[in-house]
């Protein structure tokens, strides 16, 4: 089992940059899929990204190509999620995720959850 731990979420304006940090413990970071997803106000659970076990594979929502990045340190346990030219509808609670067994994507429902981290972008 594993315990996931967000940490970095806030207040922004439009245009400017987060990085969001999921600390995990329990097991290896290096034995699980992670991913992040979002929910905002009045929205459903959405995608954000993912990264394989070794962090040579990544995904991303349509809605965040090209502005997210997404990355690991398996060393420190860590998974990271560089946001950049943030847009108000970015506005949610971000989780991370972890799947033992199966990479993380839009359809998939990951074995562990954090907590999760308020993102606010005001316009």
């Amino acid at each position: 089992q594993v315990q996931l731990v967000e940490s970095g979420g806030g207040l922004v304006q439009a245009g400017g940059s987060l990085r969001l940090s999921c600390a995990a413990s329990g097991r290896t970071l290096s034995s699980y899929h992670m991913g992040w997803f979002r929910q905002g106000p009045g929205k459903e659970r959405e995608f954000v990204a993912a990264i394989s076990r070794s962090g040579g594979l990544t995904s991303f929502g349509d809605s965040v190509k090209g502005r997210f990045t997404i990355s690991r340190d398996n060393a420190k346990n860590t998974v990271y999620l560089q946001m950049n030219s943030l847009k108000p509808e970015d506005t949610g609670v971000y989780y991370c995720a972890a799947s033992r067994f199966r990479t993380i994507g839009a359809d998939t429902d990951p074995d562990y959850w954090g907590q999760g981290t308020q993102v606010t972008v005001s316009s």
